[in-house]
């Protein structure tokens, strides 16, 4: 379904990733050593902030070197980690951040498990990146056990292990007892999780599973990403309710249920725009033709009058024998398959280039009847190359052959060159 969310969060994003806490506001007091490792990382952050990578590692690296309690031991690490990968310098990222697990630090291990999980998974080292999840799930608090579990059913999507998604999706998504606070992270996890399901939901088919998980997403945040998911999800329990009531207007059954011809025509008219919104033209178009095709010569009528509302001539206002416009055909065309504006794109250009062939001679003041009748001639030429150019010509050589008494003055293949 073209209309949900791209592919998986965080499958592939090219960007190195982050594993922030928005909670994090760590003062950390004087450190013994020789440096102050605090001060440096601080340093260190203002620079990655600014773009300065090098001077960054440089100085988280001093940070680490200075050996300061485990909590600052594993911020330096931690802030290293993330800056070589910023660098693309994956092994020595990985490395600081095992290290920085290893502390044992519950602020700074958790992330750290947190952010070599994402550049494993990026990567597409998914085997690894599983067990870095499983290693969060070991060491995080309720905010990361959440984070963890979407990973973790990232990964099980990924391999086609629907049970066992489901059981990370589930406890991704459970939220705390009412009394309980919930932590900024968890609730953003549980928002961008429930997103994600969402989406794979609606692809697999599956609408009213997708709202009930956006449902969980929007009792935290009334996000608009989670409310167009939404959308999508009704869009796709109306398409089946729509197509239902298309179906009994042209059934065979003479004892089936079968709408009035109004209702039936709406319903096609309704369904062609829902597939379409859906992102799936070539099913718009059979929806309408269907309809005008339909054995119901009511339902038929219905349709051709909504598939023609707003033409510039409405049907019942055309004047008695005056036929039919030779472009409605196209402009029905158009509307069944979703191509008006391409249609109107072409009819643009073409005015355009008309304009511009005779314009040039009038502004220069160009007064040889040859080189006016050229200009003339390649204008009227200007359409002959499209589907609807031919049509065109052909009218225009009807209605000088009804005005010559029935005589075609006009020689074969005009306008082109002779």
């Amino acid at each position: 379904m073209t209309t949900t969310p791209g592919p998986p969060a965080r499958s592939g994003a090219p960007e190195p990733p982050e594993a922030t806490d928005p909670e994090d506001h760590l003062e950390d007091g004087p450190d013994p050593g020789a440096e102050n490792a605090a001060d440096l990382c601080d340093q260190a952050q203002d620079l990655a902030e600014n773009g300065h990578l090098k001077r960054a590692a440089a100085l988280y690296e001093r940070a680490v070197a200075a050996a300061p309690r485990p909590r600052v031991q594993a911020r330096s690490l931690l802030g290293l980690a993330v800056v070589q990968d910023q660098r693309g310098d994956l092994a020595a990222a990985r490395e600081a951040a095992r290290r920085a697990i290893s502390t044992g630090d519950e602020r700074f291990a958790p992330r750290a498990a947190h952010h070599l999980a994402l550049s494993l998974e990026q990567e597409g080292s998914h085997d690894e990146a599983e067990r870095a999840w499983h290693r969060l799930l070991e060491i995080g608090g309720p905010a990361h056990t959440a984070v963890a579990h979407y990973g973790l059913a990232r990964e099980a999507e990924s391999r086609g292990e629907q049970a066992r998604a489901e059981e990370h999706w589930e406890a991704a998504l459970t939220l705390p007892a009412v009394s309980d606070p919930i932590s900024r992270l968890q609730a953003d996890t549980v928002v961008e999780a429930a997103g994600d399901l969402a989406g794979r939901l609606l692809e697999r088919g599956l609408p009213g599973a997708a709202s009930a998980a956006v449902e969980r997403g929007l009792s935290l945040t009334d996000a608009p990403a989670l409310r167009l998911l939404r959308a999508a999800a009704h869009l796709e329990h109306a398409i089946p309710d729509t197509g239902a009531i298309v179906d009994e207007a042209d059934t065979t059954d003479p004892d089936g249920p079968r709408p009035e011809a109004g209702t039936s025509g709406a319903a096609v008219e309704l369904l062609a725009g829902l597939l379409a919104l859906r992102g799936d033209p070539e099913a718009s178009a059979r929806a309408w033709r269907a309809g005008l095709d339909s054995r119901d010569t009511g339902t038929a009528d219905h349709v051709r009058h909504r598939l023609r509302r707003g033409f510039a001539v409405p049907e019942e206002e055309r004047e008695e024998d005056a036929g039919m416009p030779w472009w409605e055909p196209y402009l029905e065309e158009a509307v069944a398959t979703d191509s008006a504006p391409a249609l109107a794109g072409e009819l643009f250009a073409v005015l355009t280039q008309m304009h511009n062939t005779i314009g040039l001679p009038v502004a220069e003041g160009e007064v040889r009847p040859a080189a006016l009748r050229e200009a003339m001639e390649t204008a009227l030429r200007a359409p002959s190359d499209l589907v609807w150019g031919q049509d065109v010509h052909a009218d225009f050589r009807r209605r000088l052959a009804e005005a010559m008494g029935g005589q075609d003055v006009l020689p074969e293949g005009w306008p082109g060159r002779t």
